[in-house]
């Protein structure tokens, strides 16, 4: 079969080649595992305004840059005498209170980018900001630790760039069902008998038919191992609350997965912030509220690190529409069980010294973050996969 014929007859096999991802054939798949050590990343894409997520409330400068977005001291959730989060976060209040979450402020990178793609890039890549990587930080971990594509899943219909490596990919899916029964539509099974066809090379389609035997291989084992769990839990009736409903199908069932990836979209707030931070910053909460609550439920929670990061932070400064503009330094949120430093890591870098742009000093580089959690959660070299020595941050 010629590849523009391939390509003609099915937008599906394009879609399959092109965008979620691959995986080497895994006849004998491996028998359920638990206990092993789970990665959750979350990215509030678009620049989650961290001022406005963990709050300096006595801070009068923060009262005076933002008169209009200010949060009210008596509306916000007090972590301590100067500190607290927003309104919108009480199901990570509870959290925070049982000592799972870890908060630390001031997480960015040197010489910051304020373009939300190439931002978005490098904390995918984990490159440094003037130097292009096309591999992200997971695929170089599939990659390195000759990893099978499918320890590493992203709840989602199109993989990102954190996902890809070199010579292995993760996967892209949100319904294992889907996945499976698409692998099996007769015209992939017509396809395949091809396989071996002596024409066959690098050149014309042998590399796409090894991809789509690895294709069928893997939504096999993902569709089997699933279908020994059904979530009973209770989740909000949102595309974030279903894809963290998935994702907790797949660890509860016994994947042999180590990294899951989703996003939550929606935070460039650049007018009218106030409204639809607090509603994102609700559908956050009240996901992640859920996705815990299941994951306790099934004794997987101690074996889970959840890592939820934004691109970039905003201004300290509103701007005139009553929004925030692109900054730099955030905060990051990392929950789990067994914290080893729970509640706030570090405190707010100050307010009256700014970079030239307005923005809050980074004090911890974000690779320092991946570093710890591939060193001491996933029990890997870090320095292979990011390609230099970066101090850990004691969190785990």
């Amino acid at each position: 079969m010629k590849r523009r014929d391939f390509i003609k007859n099915t937008s599906l096999a394009s879609s399959l080649f092109l965008v979620p991802s691959f995986v080497k054939a895994f006849d004998d798949a491996l028998a359920t595992q638990y206990g092993h050590k789970r990665l959750v990343i979350i990215q509030l894409a678009g620049g989650n305004d961290g001022l406005n997520t963990f709050i300096p409330f006595r801070n009068d400068i923060y009262h005076k840059s933002r008169p209009n977005l200010a949060i009210a001291k008596n509306v916000v959730l007090k972590l301590n005498d100067d500190y607290g989060l927003h309104k919108s976060l009480e199901p990570l209040k509870h959290l925070y209170d049982n000592g799972f979450l870890s908060i630390i402020n001031n997480v960015g990178y040197p010489n910051p980018d304020r373009s939300h793609f190439r931002s978005t890039d490098i904390w995918q890549t984990a490159s440094a900001s003037n130097e292009f990587l096309q591999s992200g930080w997971i695929g170089r971990y599939l990659d390195i630790n000759k990893k099978e594509p499918f320890a590493a899943i992203e709840v989602d219909d199109s993989l990102s760039q954190m996902m890809k490596g070199d010579t292995i990919n993760g996967i892209a899916t949100t319904d294992a069902n889907r996945f499976y029964k698409s692998i099996k539509a007769p015209f992939f099974k017509q396809l395949l008998r091809h396989q071996n066809d002596t024409h066959l090379s690098e050149h014309n389609l042998g590399y796409l038919y090894q991809t789509l035997i690895s294709a069928e291989s893997s939504a096999k084992y993902i569709f089997e191992t699933t279908q020994t769990y059904s979530s009973s839990k209770e989740y909000p009736n949102n595309v974030f609350g279903e894809q963290l409903k998935t994702m907790a199908q797949f660890i509860n069932s016994g994947l042999s997965t180590s990294v899951y990836f989703t996003s939550l979209g929606g935070f460039d707030t650049h007018a009218n912030q106030a409204n639809t931070q607090s509603r994102l910053l609700g559908l956050y909460a009240e996901g992640i509220s859920s996705f815990v609550s299941d994951l306790h439920k099934h004794d997987t929670f101690k074996d889970t690190l959840i890592l939820t990061f934004s691109e970039f932070g905003r201004r300290v400064a509103q701007n005139a529409a009553n929004g925030t503009d692109h900054g730099t330094a955030n905060n990051v949120f990392v929950i789990g069980k067994n914290l080893k430093t729970p509640g706030i890591y570090n405190n707010l870098a100050s307010l009256s010294d700014l970079d030239e742009n307005g923005d809050l000093k980074f004090e911890i580089d974000f690779r320092n973050l991946y570093a710890t959690v591939l060193n001491k959660w996933l029990q890997v070299d870090a320095k292979q996969i990011l390609n230099a020595d970066f101090k850990g941050v004691e969190i785990i």
